[in-house]
């Protein structure tokens, strides 16, 4: 019979279907939230099982870790010699929350307890073991404490960096570690070394001071793609006008509001050295000659407005010999249509892969947590990636934006 927690597996995405992670908890005043990362990764597709150090099941009963994942939870290590087989059956190790204590085992080799012990097994298989510290800021920051973190990274050990409140080392926002630990497995680090701006979100173009020109983006798409870029290890800077989407930047942000500033922004850092250009953002197109200095009064004649074109941002930066990425949202009748406006677009801007969606749908781009886009390369192949999650879809769009400018770093 199955439990009717696993009824949640997969009912978000199938990201990590075919997953079978092992959730490992110590004793940590944080470790409630690990009842919510065990659901959050079941919900993309993993199977997940808990081991708890002693301590944690002081901390909180072995039940309700049960009833989270609808496995049975491994409290000690007996004669199963579980801290094998756990090693031996599961795809990778989660410690979330660890402790010092814990930290400090696992980077030296103390096998004392269940948790460090399975660790240690996990690492000597060449396996994935995820770390995410959770204590008193002080402690994190002690050379004891900094030393074992920097030896459990030498070693291959992924730790995550906790959150930084007031005097404390906070255990990271559940969403935040969920698509950090997806990542990770999924893709590794595979753009460590990489600078990546993202633009995202509309910009405005005034009228008077509470009247401007503007678009439906929420600015998902380019925040989905700056945090994937992130978690896999690049340099990344999202620059963005006003967001309306509920998605997170993880990562740093520079805040504008007209295309102009946006056009600005990319280019002064770009000059610094950047590698990759992702324009996932959706800036006006035209501005008024002229901006009212006050409020235009309703109640009189309706003003004539004349407009002019904005900066084209890739016209901008493209004498700085980036790998620049383009997005195409066009109104189109059909997926040819959508195709050729494209072409046009990549070959008008001289982008080095454009990124196409239908505007016309209401289902998916702006202002959606779904899109369905096809790709068009440097060779001018066109490739489709089905209607998914925007989180998903930048996955597979970076991975794309990683193999054509392997390619032309080759050339």
């Amino acid at each position: 019979m199955v439990h009717p927690s696993k009824r949640i597996i997969g009912e978000m995405s199938d990201e990590l279907k075919g997953k079978k992670l092992l959730l490992g908890v110590t004793g940590s005043v944080s470790i409630y939230k690990s009842l919510d990362l065990a659901r959050s990764l079941m919900r993309r597709g993993a199977e997940v099982k808990v081991i708890m150090s002693p301590d944690a099941t002081k901390l909180i009963s072995p039940t309700m870790f049960h009833w989270a994942t609808g496995e049975e939870v491994v409290t000690e290590i007996g004669g199963e010699i579980e801290h094998v087989s756990l090693a031996e059956d599961y795809d990778a190790l989660i410690v979330a929350p660890a402790t010092a204590n814990t930290i400090s085992k696992i980077a030296n080799g103390i096998a004392d307890t269940s948790v460090p012990l399975t660790a240690l097994n996990f690492i000597g298989m060449a396996k994935k073991v995820i770390v995410v510290p959770a204590m008193h800021l002080p402690m994190y920051s002690s050379p004891q404490i900094r030393e074992n973190v920097e030896k459990l990274r030498a070693i291959g050990v992924e730790v995550v960096e906790p959150m930084i409140v007031k005097d404390l080392a906070h255990y990271p926002d559940v969403e935040y570690l969920t698509q950090y630990i997806v990542a990770y497995l999924l893709r590794g680090r595979d753009l460590s070394g990489l600078k990546v701006v993202v633009t995202a979100g509309p910009t405005r173009e005034f009228i008077d001071p509470v009247r401007f020109i503007s678009n439906p983006s929420s600015g998902t798409m380019g925040v989905d793609i700056a945090n994937e870029a992130h978690f896999r290890g690049a340099d990344v800077v999202l620059v963005h006008g006003p967001l309306s989407t509920h998605h997170r930047p993880y990562v740093k942000t520079v805040e504008v509001t007209t295309t102009a500033e946006m056009a600005n922004e990319v280019e002064k850092l770009v000059k610094t050295g950047y590698d990759i250009v992702v324009l996932a953002g959706a800036p006006a197109d035209f501005r008024p000659i002229r901006t009212a200095e006050s409020k235009i009064d309703s109640h009189t004649e309706v003003p004539e407005i004349k407009l002019e074109k904005t900066p084209k941002i890739s016209s901008v930066i493209r004498k700085y010999n980036v790998f620049l990425v383009g997005f195409a949202a066009e109104t189109a009748n059909s997926d040819d249509e959508l195709i050729m406006k494209a072409k046009q677009k990549k070959e008008r801007h001289k982008f080095d892969l454009i990124i196409a969606n239908n505007a016309r749908r209401k289902d998916i781009a702006f202002s959606s947590e779904y899109n369905e886009v096809f790709i068009i390369g440097s060779d001018d192949k066109v490739e489709k990636l089905d209607k998914n999650y925007k989180t998903i879809i930048a996955r597979y769009l970076l991975d794309k934006i990683k193999e054509e400018y392997t390619v032309r770093k080759t050339q």
